[in-house]
């Protein structure tokens, strides 16, 4: 299903709406060792036989370490008006805690200079799934010492960098973290136990709330949240298929939602997990529920549920449709998702102000022999979702801006190179980047204002 064409006069976008593209440091820093660096877990996760589709490693990815002066020039390119990175915690705290390693430190400062000097925002996320090995060591997500240990290392983040960078987000995807790498072990730290997820989901919490802490006694600017929403309907108006859809919400988008908003963990939590849903103690909860400057939404997907006993502990699992398209992921097409998902967050939640922090689709694109590379699934997907996300807009969502995932073809986790999600093709024996077709579909659409979509398609 595509979200409904423009009205003629399609009205422009905010005039500060943020225009950018998005990454992650392990995705695609590379050197993770370089110039004093600790290891991450992920940096160990990779280098474990058998945990990455291709057998790949993080530690040349798309060497933006050493390249990111490029980077900048073909993001200003572009038109990008903003782009959002991470932190490697590894990098700049290599234990994780105490010393701080100065040439990791300088390494961020020079970028955010040089996007400062090209016109281009800096939002910067503290923590996208790799984390420093040493505190894995000690326990990391279950650990409730972590909460302090993140705190800390975000007042070191906002020392060197809130007189530059205006936006910080906490944490990126943390049910990812939870569901990857503590339920079903596919990824750092690959622990599978539902007794560990629970927890390693509420650490998570409590260290944003520290941040926040933190960021509200020496901050000057914003902070918020990322998390990735996936809008549930049940396949059918049967009993078993409504309750299927409401676990699934519960677990994937509310469990990290009503904590920060609303003080609590949604009830089906329990009914999830059974004996390894812990109580939780109230000040944890009272300290998780606080404001917020901005939510970050990724989005990528929609859900239909139906039971499905296989699907441990959820015990529901989706449905695909005949007549939709799927990226490589396996993940269907759904553009009125996104503007459902903006929708309820708003509903729910109150009138907070959201960012489309990603959004994106890997497809099997290849260079053609005179080095274009045509992508017209991931051209269409773009123009839909931006549609779907000027509709939010003209509904009344406080959408302050829009980041393609992403800039790059990067290490998408244990599935390696071998999915490719950037506007730009990276070559990865050569590291030579092309914009896409897409990428200059989007960047048309930054010049106009986004008055680009109501054009035809084609």
């Amino acid at each position: 299903m595509r979200v409904a064409a423009p009205p003629p006069g399609l009205p422009a976008f905010p005039k500060r709406f943020a225009w950018g593209a998005a990454t992650s440091a392990y995705q695609v820093e590379g050197s993770p060792l370089a110039d004093g660096a600790g290891p991450s877990n992920w940096h160990r996760f990779t280098h474990s036989p058998g945990r990455v589709l291709t057998g790949e490693t993080g530690d040349v990815a798309c060497d933006h370490y050493r390249r990111w002066r490029d980077d900048v020039a073909l993001m200003r390119e572009l038109g990008l008006t903003a782009y959002r990175f991470s932190v490697s915690w590894s990098r700049v705290l290599p234990e994780g805690t105490g010393r701080v390693n100065p040439k990791g430190l300088d390494f961020y400062r020079r970028l955010v200079d040089g996007l400062r000097e090209a016109g281009i925002a800096p939002f910067v996320t503290l923590f996208h799934w790799d984390l420093p090995a040493a505190l894995d060591d000690r326990g990391g997500w279950l650990n409730r010492d972590i909460a302090g240990w993140f705190a800390d290392y975000a007042e070191v983040m906002f020392r060197a960098l809130d007189d530059r960078v205006a936006w910080w987000a906490t944490l990126n995807e943390p049910w990812v973290v939870a569901d990857g790498g503590y339920l079903h072990g596919t990824l750092a730290p690959g622990h599978a136990s539902a007794f560990e997820a629970p927890i390693a989901s509420h650490n998570l919490l409590r260290a944003h709330a520290a941040a926040l802490q933190a960021y509200r006694a020496a901050g000057r600017h914003e902070i918020g949240l990322v998390v990735n929403l996936e809008p549930k309907a049940a396949a059918s108006s049967a009993p078993a298929d409504l309750a299927a859809a409401a676990r699934s919400d519960a677990y994937m988008n509310r469990q990290f939602l009503d904590p920060v908003f609303l003080g609590g963990y949604p009830d089906e939590l329990a009914e999830v997990f059974g004996e390894a849903w812990p109580s939780f103690p109230a000040a944890d909860l009272a300290a998780i529920r606080q404001r917020i400057d901005f939510l970050g939404v990724n989005y990528y997907t929609r859900g239909v549920m139906q039971p499905d006993p296989a699907a441990w502990p959820l015990l529901a699992g989706k449905v695909t449709s005949p007549d939709s398209v799927y990226t490589e992921m396996d993940w269907e097409v759904y553009p009125q998702g996104l503007f459902d998902a903006l929708a309820w967050v708003t509903e729910r939640y109150g009138e907070v102000p959201i960012y489309i922090t990603e959004n994106g689709a890997a497809f099997a694109d290849r260079a053609a022999a005179d080095g274009t590379v045509s992508d017209p699934l991931r051209t269409a997907y773009l123009r839909d979702h931006l549609l779907a996300a000027n509709a939010a807009v003209r509904s009344g969502v406080d959408l302050r801006g829009y980041f393609v995932w992403s800039l790059l073809d990067n290490l998408e986790w244990n599935q390696g190179t071998s999915k490719r999600f950037g506007i730009v093709r990276v070559d990865f024996a050569t590291q030579r980047r092309t914009p896409k077709a897409s990428a200059r579909f989007y960047a048309e659409v930054i010049r106009t204002g986004g008055a680009a979509l109501a054009a035809p398609a084609g």
